[in-house]
């Protein structure tokens, strides 16, 4: 038996058991992020388990102080960790080392905030930081050091505002809800604020925790206290949002069923997949998790997971998102998502190819459908960069945002994306790092899975430079399936963070179509894979 026939004949086992863990998961599997975990340090001494969020922080620093990365993808977890350690020293019976981890912590930022670089483009990250900092520096007053300067692209004044506005009891609006903990004492129980069940804020821990108090948490009562303690991993990490089960379930299943992969879950798990979905939706769309605002990336990937399952809905919640040209993800964002719209010319083209028995689409709503598919694809053509790739604000890497766009051009583009799919190709070809893997910074198993889906979605039937690339993604992918180290976090929330099962549903999917596809399927079992000349 061949390793192609062996991982398919597995393929089935592996699905089965991916769709019914995920079901039976009431808050999707995102590893312990280091920004949230820091936060509860600061916010929640008096909730169960603190030794453990504290040892937490101090097993993932870094050599160099930092915590998180690479890149400028240190500052925000660095911030944060810094700080909760700061915070701890001064609290009695603090062990020694939680002193040296933090002066470990200032001379890492003092060294990368000198550098005075860009800023990476998460949520909210211009007020993270001068939240972060402000309260940083304060901790070096008191201990008479210098401050850390304020690195270029942050808001303090508008941070101060909101604070100002929440302390005079004013509505908080509720996109800003997840980033609670960073509003200072007018946090605790603002009455703008509606939990969850009661029980959590802004599908955030930190969040929760601002809003209760620690007096609160100290009492034990409050059902808060039970979602907190929920959400915390062995190893005293929390994620930097639970729960996110719509994200998580329409992200699965899109690319499953996007790439031909046979859900062959029981009935009953398919079933209750297909329910929750539908249970997210409201007539404005849908979150990707509790207490979050819905989004045009969530309502997309869900409308378009629906619409693949048989079980389509109308798409009209997604009008109110259109703007110009393009559609955007929150009313007045910094910038505009290349995988959001991407997601919604998924959506719109998949809705426009159903059979008219099926289709929710009358004549008008089919129509703006059309214009507005036409509209984003030329909104993403034009978006490409130079080279050939796209980048987006929810990944760190383009190689996730260039296979958005490219399936969706591939699928709904027409003759209008053709040119603009093989830059994208030749792009993926040229960034081919040794060993047949992709990466930003170096090659990753997540990304290697986003290169090999590239290549075969709009790769040429005839090219056998990209069979033999994709062949080449594919293998080490194989190699590496059994692989149980951590995915670097490269998604974007408050901080970088890993959606592991998203992840390994996307590995899934690319040795999946990497398997079934004539192009490569038979190179699979070659012992030469060795870089060819491309077919112009």
């Amino acid at each position: 038996m061949t390793p192609r026939v062996s991982w398919l004949d597995r393929t089935a086992e592996t699905v089965r058991a991916l769709l019914t863990d995920m079901a039976s998961d009431p808050n999707g599997q995102y590893e312990p992020c280091v920004y949230e975990t820091g936060r509860l340090v600061t916010l929640a001494p008096s909730l169960p388990h603190h030794r453990e969020r504290v040892d937490f922080l101090l097993r993932t620093q870094r050599e160099d102080g930092h915590w998180g990365g690479p890149g400028e993808y240190d500052v925000v977890t660095t911030l944060s960790a810094t700080e909760a350690l700061l915070t701890e020293r001064g609290r009695p019976g603090a062990d020694p080392e939680v002193g040296r981890a933090a002066d470990r912590g200032v001379e890492a930022l003092s060294r990368r905030l000198a550098l005075a670089g860009a800023l990476p483009d998460t949520v909210a990250v211009e007020l993270v930081v001068p939240a972060l900092l402000s309260e940083i520096n304060a901790h070096l007053t008191r201990l008479g050091r210098t401050p850390l300067p304020e690195p270029p692209g942050t808001r303090p004044d508008l941070l101060d505002a909101i604070r100002d506005a929440l302390a005079q009891g004013h509505d908080l609006p509720e996109k800003l809800w997840h980033s609670l903990e960073l509003f200072g004492p007018a946090a605790r129980g603002a009455a703008s604020v509606r939990p969850v069940d009661g029980r959590l804020v802004g599908c955030s821990p930190a969040a929760t925790a601002a809003w209760l108090g620690d007096d609160v948490l100290r009492e034990g009562q409050h059902p808060g206290v039970a979602y907190l303690l929920s959400v915390q991993h062995d190893n005293g990490g929390v994620p930097v949002a639970a729960p996110l089960t719509l994200f998580e379930r329409s992200w699965i299943l899109s690319t499953l069923l996007e790439t031909g992969v046979p859900l062959t879950a029981p009935r009953s798990v398919t079933d209750e997949l297909l329910r929750s979905l539908h249970d997210a939706f409201g007539d404005d769309g849908a979150a990707g998790g509790a207490g979050l605002p819905v989004d045009v990336d969530d309502t997309a990937v869900g409308l378009h997971a629906l619409a693949l399952l048989g079980s389509p809905r109308s798409p009209d919640c997604l009008r109110q998102f259109y703007r110009e040209d393009h559609f955007f993800c929150f009313p007045e964002e910094r910038t505009p998502s290349t995988s959001a719209n991407a997601h919604v010319a998924q959506a719109l083209g998949t809705l426009l190819a159903l059979p008219p028995d099926t289709s929710p689409l009358d004549d008008s709503r089919r129509q703006w459908c059309s214009d507005s598919l036409v509209t984003v694809v030329g909104w993403l053509v034009e978006n490409q960069l130079p080279d050939g790739s796209w980048t987006d604000k929810w990944h760190a890497s383009p190689y996730y945002a260039t296979l958005c766009c490219t399936v969706a051009l591939a699928r709904h583009g027409g003759a209008a994306a053709r040119a603009a799919l093989g830059r994208a190709v030749s792009w993926v070809l040229a960034t081919e790092r040794e060993g047949g893997v992709w990466g930003r910074w170096f090659g990753t198993r997540e990304e290697t899975a986003y290169a090999v889906r590239t290549l075969l979605v709009a790769g040429a039937e005839d090219d056998e430079a990209v069979a033999r690339a994709a062949a080449r993604g594919a293998r080490y992918l194989l190699d590496h399936w059994e692989d149980a180290s951590p995915h670097p976090p490269l998604w974007h929330d408050k901080d970088v963070y890993t959606p592991t099962r998203i992840i390994r549903t996307e590995m899934l999917a690319a040795l999946y179509a990497a398997h079934t596809d004539p192009r490569t399927a038979p190179m699979l079992t070659e012992d030469d894979l060795t870089v060819s000349t491309r077919t112009v």
